[in-house]
This record gives structure tokens, sequence and C-alpha cells, in this order.
């Protein structure tokens, strides 16, 4: 294998904390990784093949290798973090999130901010709230900041020199910092503040600021600002009363991230909780399947591509522990200037936060990968669970045989990928052996197919599903072993019992009726009979209409057809003379006409 190639180059890697970079033959870098130890680390690579088909085919495109040293394991997660989203390797995991959602920004890198909507969030020193799911409360949301806090939406550069405040100001949309004797920088820095507060969900406290303000405007005698701020206060106390019953005090500002991990790909749902109240969903997720990735480093790889434009909060609780647990808290308290702890939930109120979550990213998964092929998948889970294969079967073959007895015996293959019929894929063979046995039968279309196959490289089944009891399952399994693939997993369903028998067992094993892993199976190996039997018709008839012809020598479809339409019919040609016979197809073909007729009594 190509890693083995590498094999002295990683001997003398060093034993400290760095990130190494595996690159194809094209040079593109294929997977970044993270290591305490980076010898140790990859080292494991050369004795990996066969752990998981991530894995084997990562190992099998691999021909170069990079490695960069940090002085920590944490700034190595942080380099690998940079790397992955600067090259986005095609074996690392890449989580999107739903920036089809918009976010709300407070442009507090500005001298006096301005709330826009935004498509996606920019380390550009500004507040990023969202994203609002429907998309249209984010501009409602934005509106009702001009009109509680009096947020500026013109693009000027304040000075606080114009003459007279424009038409926003009129209508009580704008508190005008463009004229200093109407809007202080002070006073419309407090309106940031107030801004911020309820664009972070944290009503509470501003409803303390806005009373506090209305009371002290009320006692100095500013009756208009006192209303302007008593009419911000209810409005902000309806949506208080409004928010989502998810709510408890004890929960403060936290995340809860929730997870699916299925054979389609990846949805994570991150709700966050700020002063016990769920004020946000984000959802992530990816487009493809990620194969042989546990939930701990799907949940590392979430964690780190979530928080790279975001502040955490201090806790951030997970459905399973992800991998580098410690590094990652490192990471993130680095990063916001205090202590961050990642914790897996076991039982009460946080707990069922998570499990809120997971439900929430259940569905997301139906949704984002669609209910049918989510379904087919479900079964394919169920299928690798009862019969305890490695791997989920997402490719399966199916064998069945046709006959009437024993004439123009013929088999036919088909193949289901993911949960769906690849009719490109399908295979028919005529059966050149004993026509009357339909073991041997089994065994010369299973021996045929995989030699085929290992001519041609593949690509070998996850599972061979062989229409029959056990003696076609052994007829199977011994043409399998001819070639040297016994490790190949196949099975035989039985038909009126719907019984699977494996070589493993030596009872049958008994699927609901409506099971999802017997109806799948039923609709391949029924696909399968149609198929066979389809074509067993049509030999049937291709034999009925076979002429005497067709058995003399250097006949062929074109003369056979010739010599019937110009003597009518076989009789006619037999009675044929040679010179006739001559004139149509030549002398050579007229005399094996004739001596075929002449040795036929």
């Amino acid at each position: 294998m190509p890693i083995h190639e590498l094999k002295e180059q990683i001997g003398r890697l060093p034993e400290q904390p760095g990130v190494y970079l595996y690159f194809n033959g094209d040079g593109d870098t294929i997977y970044v990784g993270k290591a305490r130890a980076l010898r140790d680390r990859v080292r494991n690579y050369l004795g990996a093949y066969g752990m998981d088909p991530k894995t084997d085919a990562l190992l099998d495109e691999v021909v170069r290798l990079e490695v960069i040293v940090t002085d920590s394991v944490v700034e190595a997660l942080a380099l690998e973090n940079n790397l992955i989203k600067q090259r986005t390797p095609k074996y690392n995991i890449l989580l999107r999130d739903d920036k089809n959602y918009p976010f709300l920004q407070l442009t507090t890198n500005e001298a006096f901010p301005r709330v826009l909507v935004a498509r996606g969030v920019q380390r550009d020193g500004s507040f990023y709230a969202g994203p609002f799911m429907p998309a249209h409360f984010a501009r409602k949301t934005m509106s009702l900041t001009h009109r509680l806090f009096g947020m500026r939406s013109c693009n000027e550069v304040i000075t606080g020199k114009r003459d007279r405040p424009c038409l926003e100001y009129d209508i009580k949309r704008c508190i005008a910092p463009c004229v200093d004797t109407i809007c202080s920088a002070d006073e419309y820095g407090r309106a940031v503040q107030d801004a911020r507060l309820f664009l972070e969900g944290k009503n509470d406290e501003l409803v303390k600021t806005l009373r506090a303000r209305m009371v002290g405007a009320a006692e100095g005698e500013r009756f208009e600002e006192a209303a302007q701020l008593r009419d911000a206060l209810r409005t902000v106390q309806t949506l208080h009363d409004r928010q989502q019953k998810m709510a408890t005090a004890e929960l403060g500002h936290r995340d809860v991230f929730g997870l699916k991990l299925g054979p389609a790909g990846v949805a994570l749902q991150v709700f966050q909780v700020r002063s016990g109240r769920v004020v946000e969903r984000v959802e992530l997720g990816t487009e493809e399947a990620i194969v042989g990735s546990s939930e701990g480093e799907v949940l590392e790889a979430a964690i780190q591509q979530f928080y790279e434009l975001r502040g955490a909060p201090s806790e951030i609780y997970v459905p399973a522990e992800p991998a580098d647990r410690d590094a990652l808290e490192t990471w993130l308290s680095n990063r916001v200037g205090r202590k961050v702890r990642i914790i897996v939930p076991q039982r009460g109120v946080k707990r069922g936060f998570v499990d809120l979550a997971n439900r929430n990213a259940a569905l997301a998964y139906q949704t984002r990968f669609n209910q049918a092929q989510t379904a087919h998948y479900d079964a394919l889970e169920t299928l690798q669970h009862v019969l305890a294969l490695p791997a989920l079967p997402r490719r399966i073959e199916c064998f069945d045989i046709s006959t009437i007895q024993g004439s123009e015996t013929v088999a036919s293959m088909v193949v289901c990928e993911d949960g769906r019929m690849r009719r490109a894929d399908y295979r028919k063979f005529r059966i050149r052996g004993a026509q009357q046995d339909d073991f041997a039968a089994m065994h010369e279309v299973v021996l045929r197919r995989y030699r085929k196959l290992l001519e041609l490289g593949g690509p070998f089944p996850d599972l061979v599903l062989i229409d029959g009891g056990k003696g076609q399952l052994a007829a199977g399994y011994a043409a399998l072993e001819e070639l040297g693939l016994a490790n190949l997993m196949a099975v035989g369903i039985a038909k009126k019992e719907e019984l699977i028998y494996t070589r493993e067992h030596e009872d049958p094993i008994a699927l609901a009726a409506h099971d999802p892993a017997l109806l799948l199976i039923q609709r391949i190996r029924d696909e399968a009979h149609r198929f066979a039997v389809t074509f067993h018709r049509r030999a049937r008839a291709m034999r009925d209409l076979r002429s005497e012809l067709d058995e003399v020598p250097g006949v062929g479809a074109r003369r056979r057809n010739t010599l019937l339409r110009t003597f009518g019919s076989v009789t006619g040609v037999r009675r044929a003379t040679r010179e006739e016979l001559a004139a149509i197809v030549g002398a050579k073909t007229a005399d094996a006409v004739l001596a075929f007729f002449a040795s036929r009594p």
C-alpha cells in the first residue's frame, strides 16, 4: 500500500504535538489531523487498513505526508481547524450551517453602529445574532430595533454636525445621532447597548434597564422621552411573555448540541440558551455521507467549526463525549477569556435539553435527506444489526435462477445501492452447465459474476443475496471460496416462509412481516425474480422461433431470412437444386445446405 512507502519517514517523525497532512497523487490535501505525539498517531495508520471504509479509501489515496510541529495540542487544534477551513480536505468532516437563513449584524466596529441583515457571520468586529427562521423575521426584528431604540438605518458618516435630522427622526424610527444637539454619542451608545441586549435575548436585563431610564426621565420631567421608553418597555415585556416555554432559570447561558449521525450524512441542532431560554436554533449538517466516523469525531469537528466565528458560553451540553475534550475546552476558554466546560448530561433538566436537541436533529436529518431515503437507510441499519455485518450493506447484489423442467435455464443479478435499484448494473446469464440442477446453476452464476469482478477490480458488494434456502446458499459460498472471496457475506431468503438463512446460524432468522429490513430484502428478491423470468421468457421465445436452417454451418440470420423469403419455407429450401441455392447464397453455402438435409431423415 502507498502508506507503507512512507514508513521510513513516519519513523523519523518527532514525538511532539502537531498537525499532519496527507496528500494524493495530484498534490491535493485530502486529510488534516492533529496529534499529541505525531510519530505515534501517524504510525497507527500503517496497520489501520480494514478498520472502516473511510480509512481504507484514505490509505489507498495517500502518496505524501507533511507535518507541522506546535508547542501544544491546543495550538495543534487551532491550526488543524484553520487548515481544514482553508483547504477543505475531502476526508475531513466538513459541516455547513444553515446560511439560507439570515443573521442580524450590529456593526459595533463603527462609531455609530447600525443593525443590518447579513447572510453569514464574519470576523469583522461586529456582533451577530441569528439565524432567523423564517427569514422575514430578521427584517421584522431589525425594524423593531429602529422603532424601539432609534437605531439609525442610513449610510451617512456621522459627525453630529448635520443641520437638521431626516424623516426617520420625524416618524420616530431614529434618535438622530447625526445632530449632536438632539442625540449625543453617549445617548446613542446607550441605545446600542439596549439593542444588543434585545438581540441577545437578555430581555430581563433589558426590562430593568428600560424601567430605570423611564423612571429617571419622568422624574426629570422629560415626559416625551419617558413615554418612548414606556412604549419600548411594554413591547419588550410582550415579547418576553411570548418566549418559548422551553426555559429554566437554572440553565443561564448555555449551548445545547443535538446530533443525528446516519448513513446519508449528519444533522446537528444547536440550541442557544440565554438566561434560561432558547433564543436561537442553528442547524449544521453535511450534504454527503460520513463513513467510518464516530459521534465523538463529528462533535469535535462541529464544536471547532461552530465556534470559529462565535463566542462560546460557559457550558456546552453535548450528547456524547467529543474527541479530545480537554483540548477543545482549553481552546474555547482561551478564545473567550474565561472557563468553558463541555458536559455530557446524564439526567435531569440538562439531559432533557440534550434529548430535545437530538429529536430536532433527527427531524432535520429526515427533512434534509428525504424521508423515503432515510427509510431506506433505516432498513439497511436494521439489516446490518440483524446480520451482524461489519459495515452498512450499501450495495446488495441478488441472484435468481429461472427454468422450466431444466429448459433454457437462465440467471439474473440485480443491484441495490443505498436502498435504490441500479438498473444499469443488472446482469443476465445463460447457464452453460447442468441445466436441471438448481444448485449447480447458482454455483455457476456466482462463480462467473465474481471471477469477472475480480478481473475488473470491483466494486464488490457489502451483501450477496441469494434467492433460495440452505442448498442455494451453500452453492453460492462454494463459488466464493473457489475465488478466495469467502469473506463476502451472503444470505439466502426462502420463498413462502420468508426466512433468512446465513452460514453463521444453524436456524434461519425470522423477521416480522412489516420489518423494514425484510421488506427491503423482499423488494430486491422480487426484482431479481422479475428480471430472471423476463429473460427466461425471451430465451424460450427465441428457441421457439428458431429454424432448422440455424443449424446449417455458414447460415446466419441474414442468409436464413433470404432463403426463407426466396423458397417460402424450410421444405422449399430442402427441395431446391444446387444451382438455385448457389444463385442465392453461393456455391459453398449451397453445398453446406444440401449436405445438412442429406444427413437428416
